[in-house]
């Protein structure tokens, strides 16, 4: 990547011109699991699961 395409319209080109839709299905669907398990399953056991494994792939939460 060049030092032009370092802006969030540069990489939305990027992975347009790169990723399958195949690809962006998968993300989406990913995506929307989490959406769901964040949004619906706040037992407390779940909700520190996902809080470790957001921690674990590096995600900053607070």
């Amino acid at each position: 990547m060049t030092a032009t395409n370092e802006t969030v319209h540069g990489r939305i080109e990027t992975a347009r011109t790169e990723l399958t839709p195949m690809q962006v299905a998968t993300g989406l669907l990913f995506a929307a699991a989490i959406a769901f398990a964040l949004l619906f399953l706040q037992e407390p056991l779940v909700h520190d699961a996902m809080h470790n494994f957001r921690h674990g792939a590096g995600i900053v939460c607070h």
